[in-house]
């Protein structure tokens, strides 16, 4: 399985990019994964080979083991995205295949990106029955 996270605006902070860049170091042992500042929306190649799950404070929440049954069974290739300031648009939201909420509090998106990072290990590491899940 392939994980994309995508995203919209710059990394600034420095802290929340090294707490990133350690969550994709651990996601590396259970997958090929990738991460990738989107410009803009409009940016985003419709793939239907892929699993296109967009992040919206309005979109379904889940535990961290339903996550992981999630990307079980998913079947192919899976890719998260997270908006910028403005989020995103109805059109951009309708086309995704699913909205996910991490919080239905607004949260900027460099500590979205490592909240969800930090899920994705969780739940590979609740497939594996890694003692980290515990």
């Amino acid at each position: 399985m392939k994980l994309q996270v995508l995203y919209i605006g710059k990394p600034r902070s420095r802290a929340l990019n090294e707490a990133g860049a350690e969550y994709i170091k651990r996601l590396g042992r259970f997958c090929r994964f990738e991460m990738n500042e989107l410009k803009a929306e409009a940016s985003v190649e419709d793939n239907p080979k892929v699993l296109h799950i967009a992040l919206d404070p309005e979109g379904e929440s889940l535990s961290s083991e339903e996550l992981a049954r999630l990307l079980e069974s998913a079947g192919q290739d899976v890719a998260f995205y997270i908006g910028g300031a403005d989020g995103f648009s109805e059109k951009f939201k309708k086309s995704a295949d699913r909205l996910l909420s991490l919080s239905k509090m607004t949260l900027p998106h460099e500590l979205a990106r490592v909240v969800l990072l930090e899920q994705l290990y969780r739940a590979f590491t609740i497939l594996s029955d890694h003692p980290y899940a515990k």
